[in-house]
């Protein structure tokens, strides 16, 4: 299993800084977040509400990478490594991080009375995406590639519409939380999920070749088949009964348009069944009180957020 997050994690809102639990809540988040096995992360706008030397200095020991491919300095030197490769129960996975694009320099962090304010700026995602992807791939043959976008939600599709090389993109901004993979001109996109409160699965077979294919949209199709021959046969049974000119025609039509559906569908039904493309299935493990807390960790949250209190 390999671990993953979009970004925007760390703190409620980007105007959420100056909370007294701010600074505690996303040093637990982040030592978490390495505890259980997190590899990579996106980093994201609400994750630098306390500026970069903060993400820097939290995750210095951890084996937890922050990643972002177009998140540079001043000097346009970037502050975070664009990408990382895995090998997970011998599948090989290079992970790509994005943020969002800036029109300019941005301060990186508060400003320090008698020290220049270091700045941060956001370059073009496409771009920056497109080449870390490319690097990643000269390096060598790559099982699956996934870029964490913590970036707004048209901004990621594009990333899967117009990169090469890319399977999966997992989007974070908006915090729209669960839905269905879309199916974008080159890669999926993949929703996260509520931001703390659920968890994505991604359950992916690799034994074939090509593009990922959807096993709840197969499971769709098999039943839209289904209803697509039933009206069919109806149809034609009404067709057969007709006698007005103007009914059969009409009718013809339809048993026309229905048969070309069921041959569109038989033919993505039946490619399904000869096992030779690769798959994915997406569901949500959701965090309700049903899922024990860990009692350790459940000490530390409330050293954060006490019982009782308004943020608890």
């Amino acid at each position: 299993m390999l671990v993953l997050d979009a970004g925007n994690a760390l703190f409620k809102s980007r105007d959420s800084g100056e909370a007294p639990d701010a600074k505690a809540r996303a040093e637990l988040l982040l030592s978490e977040m390495d505890a259980q096995g997190t590899a990579a992360m996106a980093v994201g706008t609400r994750d630098l509400v306390l500026g970069v030397d903060f993400l820097k200095k939290g995750t210095k020991k951890a084996k937890l990478k922050l990643l972002s491919a177009n998140l540079v300095d001043a000097q346009g030197k970037p502050y975070f490594p664009g990408s990382l490769v895995t090998t997970v129960g011998g599948v090989k996975v290079g992970v790509v991080g994005v943020s969002p694009a800036t029109t300019g320099l941005e301060p990186a962090g508060p400003a320090v009375k008698g020290t220049p304010q270091p700045m941060r700026k956001g370059l073009p995602v496409l771009p920056a995406v497109t080449a870390e992807v490319k690097r990643l791939r000269a390096q060598g043959p790559l099982d699956v590639v996934i870029v964490l976008a913590a970036v707004p939600y048209d901004e990621a599709l594009r990333v899967a519409d117009q990169v090469e090389g890319v399977d999966f993109v997992v989007q974070s901004n908006e915090g729209r939380g669960q839905g269905i993979t879309q199916r974008g001109a080159l890669a999926t996109l993949v929703p996260p999920g509520e931001r703390g409160r659920m968890l994505a699965k991604l359950e992916l077979g690799l034994e074939g070749q090509g593009r990922f294919v959807d096993i709840s949209e197969l499971e769709r199709n098999r039943q839209s088949l289904g209803i697509v021959e039933n009206n069919l046969a109806r149809a034609q049974q009404r067709l057969a009964a007709a006698t007005d000119a103007t009914t059969r025609q009409a009718l013809e039509q339809s048993v026309a348009s229905l048969e070309a559906r069921r041959a569109a569908l038989k033919k993505t039904v039946e490619g399904s069944a000869t096992g030779a493309g690769r798959t994915h299935l997406l569901s949500y493990i959701q965090l309700g009180n049903d899922v024990p807390a860990d009692p350790d960790v459940q000490k530390r949250v409330e050293r954060v957020e006490p019982p009782g209190s308004a943020a608890h």
